[in-house]
């Protein structure tokens, strides 16, 4: 199932989506729902690590660490 909604998009917006459009030969749906599905995508990213910085328990690793445990020295 799928479901529709409506944005207003400003006249810069729209026209660039019309170009990107135009050039991709892909629908302005198209375009639109993948960058809808990338900008959650990278949410749920931030929120992920967003919790982690919160939670109090979950123990800091700083880089300087990270490549000493990775066995790297740079």
């Amino acid at each position: 199932m799928s479901s529709s909604i409506s944005v207003r998009l400003s006249d810069q917006t729209a026209q660039a989506l019309r170009e990107l459009s135009r050039a991709t030969d892909r629908p302005k749906t198209y375009l639109v729902l993948k960058a809808l599905q990338g900008y959650l995508a990278e949410y749920a990213d931030y929120q992920i690590a967003l919790d982690g910085l919160r939670d109090k328990d979950d123990a800091v690793v700083w880089g300087a660490e990270l490549r000493k445990r990775l066995g790297r020295k740079d």
